[in-house]
């Protein structure tokens, strides 16, 4: 389609369909950003409605000082409520956040055809589904573009600039330029169920709440381990509870189904079982965590204080974990390197530190620690920077005596951990999470739903990640990645923690150079 124009949409009409909460937020950008906007709700009432709570917001940005008077002012001049679709007629670009629903979506975009002008800039807000789809039904789908706003749309700054099959390259570019030019941070990607975000950081809940299933640690305790040692904002539970249970399950749902069941993608049973007993998180007062006034928070498990040893032995190389030789010996503990008969690649992991008892402590690498019955072992969490985490988890092997493991647990203290003793579960809490964000992003990149950096930056700014991924893995070393997930399919070959065809061609890549 030629009649789109190059270029931002910087001070054309805006409209907004659908005046709920996502639909206020992007109203409320746009208009920020300089633009008349307009409000249309099929619900009558619902567009002024809006309007006035959008007015209650900019007033609250005015008492803040975060927003001039006069450009409250300004933009509540340019803001209408509209009583039809005929009142879009000159609208540059419209914005849908309506249901959900593709044929209410359809149905729309059909109807605003006859309404505005062939140069006007169609986008839908869905998350889920499919921008090629909701176009399908247009007699000029080139000129729809997806734009996933993230809620609360004036605070995050993400914006995913979807592609479909049909559109335009004009369309999606002006659709870029323009969310660029109110001051988000637009990323490209293709029309793949999931779009970037909620097809990447799926396991980041699904892992979490495999865990809980397997009678891994309790939602209190896998959370304070991925927000203290792994680096994330919030833990998953905590964040699913914020969400709604009932929406981020809808959404793993929808990117399963999409994806025809692959068993990477399987929903959790449990979420399942907690959105069908109604308890949808903070809205609903009760989640993974019960929100009422007078409810305990539970605390995450913590190990009572530990006595040190005097001295550990080094043997090899502790990989992504190599820095704890040094914290170790900033502790005022004993570091005895030991040298080892067949020493791998530098900087690989595989080696371990041996307690004075000879009870080897090890970054996990996806097989539990019993995975030798004749050994003693105890494995430790990978963490996002070991110098500055506040927590580090522990899983001993059945063979390893209590005082050792209380060895261990004084070892981290000393070094200004707390301690969380978990099972015995392959891949334990961070590194397993971690392994997968990593593969699905690798996967990501090679299916073609978007570039490294768009990848990267999606999932920092978008889910606030400590890390982009695609970085993370190329700080862990592929190698190791593949060689955890390798072991946990090994524990589970369903097909799950298979490392991803992308994911095999990087680590040998990667060991090429070795």
């Amino acid at each position: 389609m030629t009649e789109i124009d190059r270029g931002p949409a910087r001070t054309g009409t805006v409209a907004v369909i659908g005046t709920g909460t996502m639909g206020q937020g992007i109203a409320q950008v746009a208009l920020v950003a300089g633009h008349p906007v307009r409000l249309y709700d099929a619900a009558p009432g619902r567009a002024a409605r809006a309007a006035d709570a959008i007015a209650d917001r900019l007033g609250r940005l005015v008492a803040k000082g975060s927003l001039p008077a006069a450009d409250r002012d300004a933009a509540l001049g340019r803001l209408a409520p509209v009583a039809g679709l005929a009142d879009l007629a000159d609208a540059e670009l419209v914005i849908e956040a309506i249901l959900e629903e593709l044929g209410a979506k359809q149905q729309l975009f059909t109807a605003l055809e006859s309404v505005v002008s062939k140069r006007c800039l169609l986008a839908t807000n869905t998350s889920s589904l499919s921008v090629t789809a909701v176009a399908g039904a247009l007699r000029h789908p080139g000129r729809l573009v997806g734009l996933h706003f993230f809620n609360p749309a004036p605070l995050l700054p993400l914006v995913e600039v979807v592609r479909g099959s049909l559109t335009d390259e004009a369309a999606a570019d002006r659709a870029y330029d323009t969310v660029a030019a109110w001051g988000k941070t637009p990323v490209r990607c293709a029309d793949s169920p999931g779009f970037i975000v909620n097809r990447i950081a799926r396991p980041f809940y699904a892992e979490a709440f495999r865990i809980r299933e397997e009678g891994g640690a309790d939602p209190a305790t896998v959370d304070a381990v991925l927000r203290e040692s792994g680096g994330f904002r919030m833990g998953p539970f905590e964040l699913t509870d914020l969400i709604g249970q009932d929406v981020n399950e809808a959404v793993t749902r929808s990117v399963w189904e999409a994806l025809f069941h692959d068993p990477k993608f399987t929903p959790s049973l449990a979420q399942r079982q907690l959105v069908a007993s109604g308890r949808h998180g903070r809205k609903a007062g009760h989640g993974w965590f019960d929100y009422a006034e007078d409810a305990e928070r539970p605390a995450p498990h913590t190990a009572e204080p530990c006595e040190a040893p005097e001295k550990v032995a080094l043997r090899g190389h502790l990989g992504p974990a190599d820095v704890l030789a040094e914290l170790i010996a900033e502790a005022g503990i004993t570091l005895i390197r030991e040298p080892v008969e067949a020493p791998g690649p530098e900087g690989r992991a595989g080696g371990y530190l041996a307690l004075p008892d000879g009870t080897r402590l090890s970054l996990t690498d996806g097989s539990p620690a019993g995975a030798d019955p004749n050994a003693r072992c105890i494995r430790f969490d990978l963490a996002l920077d070991y110098r500055t985490a506040a927590r580090v988890a522990l899983a001993p092997s059945g063979t390893a005596a209590p005082e050792s493991v209380r060895s261990a647990i004084g070892l981290f203290q000393a070094l200004g951990k707390r301690v969380s003793v978990v099972p015995d579960l392959p891949g334990m809490i961070v590194a397993r999470t971690v392994a997968m964000l990593v593969d699905f992003a690798e996967d990501a990149v090679a299916r073609g739903v978007a570039s490294p950096d768009d990848i990267d930056t999606a999932m920092r700014s978008g889910v606030s990640y400590p890390r982009g991924p695609l970085r993370w893995g190329r700080d862990l070393g592929a190698s190791w990645v593949r060689d955890t997930l390798r072991n946990l399919h090994e524990a589970w070959p369903t097909g799950r923690y298979a490392p991803s065809q992308a994911l095999m061609r990087r680590a040998a890549a990667e060991e090429k150079l070795l």
